[in-house]
């Protein structure tokens, strides 16, 4: 007796047992796509950070010597920003102060006269070195003290004829006391226009350059040196 034989549509099982449904392709699986990844680190080292991802710095993608953004940050040591050794120290504010230039000039106007009237009285005669330098005496101490006020260099030169007419009236009064009963304060404080009289005739051209050359160098003085 022969065996029933079974249909030869029958759908077949594929291999690892589910039906394929008629679809050829449905047996396929994806292959899962394969990237070349980094070795794992050992056991125990930190994991570096992929390429790209924030660390928290913003600076630390940069390289040493790489252009940030800031015109000063490649400055070395010492260095202002992109002038390397150019100082940027705020200037000194000008000096200004005429109450002391002019308290500077008096004090020495009155110490040059005494000491160019003790010259006149020593060698009785009017030197123009001396003039020069009560001039110049009375300017630096006005420049040095008072700056760059515009009236200094003016009330030094004044100072400084004033300083010389009092350095000759003193010397006229210790020449004058060496061949007179008196002395050279009495000259001055009890027979100051007879002193001044004597001064006068006294006074010719050469007194008169000497004036000039003292206020002079008072004014050239005291502009210098408050420069």
């Amino acid at each position: 007796m022969s065996q029933p034989v079974p249909p030869s549509h029958q759908p077949q099982q594929p291999a690892d047992g589910q039906p394929v449904a008629g679809n050829p392709y449905a047996a396929e699986q994806p292959t899962a796509p394969t990237t070349d990844a980094p070795p794992a680190p050992p056991y125990g080292a930190p994991a570096a950070p992929a390429p790209g991802a924030p660390t928290g710095n913003p600076f630390a993608a940069q390289q040493p010597g790489a252009p940030t953004g800031n015109p000063f940050a490649g400055g070395q040591p010492g260095q202002n920003g992109p002038f390397p050794g150019a100082p940027f120290a705020p200037a000194a504010p000008a000096r200004n102060n005429l109450g002391l230039g002019l308290l500077g000039a008096l004090v020495a106007a009155v110490v040059a006269a005494g000491l160019y009237g003790a010259i006149i009285g020593a060698t009785k005669h009017e030197i123009g070195y001396a003039a020069i330098g009560v001039g110049f005496v009375v300017g630096l101490a006005s420049g040095k003290l008072g700056g760059r006020n515009p009236v200094l260099p003016v009330v030094s030169a004044v100072f400084a004829l004033v300083a010389v007419y009092f350095g000759q009236l003193l010397g006229e009064a210790m020449i004058a006391a060496k061949d007179l009963p008196v002395t050279v304060s009495e000259l001055f404080f009890d027979h100051f226009a007879l002193l001044n009289e004597a001064w006068k005739a006294d006074f010719d051209f050469m007194g008169l350059v000497f004036f000039v050359i003292a206020a002079f160098a008072a004014f050239s003085a005291a502009k210098k040196v408050s420069d």
